[in-house]
């Protein structure tokens, strides 16, 4: 009787271990703006963008393969019901992709107010408006 108790509570824990398994990862997506956004030059801004343009061309990739995981999961679920609880609906790549475009947004921001437009010298920096300083009356009078 006892190992009767013992052996069902062993497969309803294997079962839902297996099931939370099956339903993907959890999303991780990264944040907007980051603590070290104040201290990034214009060499780490385009490291950084770069390295979250490679993350998303991985991103991509893993979201089509869980399209196919989910299809294929899908279709046999119709004769096998328990394949259902294969297919992944947490959509983890998808969220992921989303806050890295936003991030990256936020970088071209970043950009634009550190590095130096193109064409300008190396290290120019960015390029900030300036008024004309007005004239003053004395300074046409000593010209006459």
């Amino acid at each position: 009787m006892l190992l009767g108790k013992a052996l069902s509570a062993g497969v309803v824990l294997s079962g839902v271990l297996s099931l939370g398994a099956c339903a993907g990862r959890a999303p991780n997506p990264v944040a907007v703006v980051q603590p070290q956004d104040r201290y990034m030059d214009c060499t780490a801004i385009q490291a950084e963008s770069r390295a979250n343009a490679d993350k998303l061309t991985e991103l991509g990739k893993e979201d089509g393969g869980k399209v196919a995981q989910n299809v294929a999961a899908g279709v046999a679920g119709v004769f096998i019901p328990v394949l259902w609880f294969a297919m992944d609906f947490q959509n983890a790549s998808g969220k992921e992709a989303q806050a890295l475009n936003a991030r990256q947004q936020y970088l071209g921001t970043l950009a634009e107010q550190r590095c130096a437009p193109i064409g300008a010298p190396i290290g120019a920096g960015p390029v900030q408006a300036t008024s004309p300083q007005p004239v003053s009356a004395t300074a046409d009078a000593s010209k006459t």
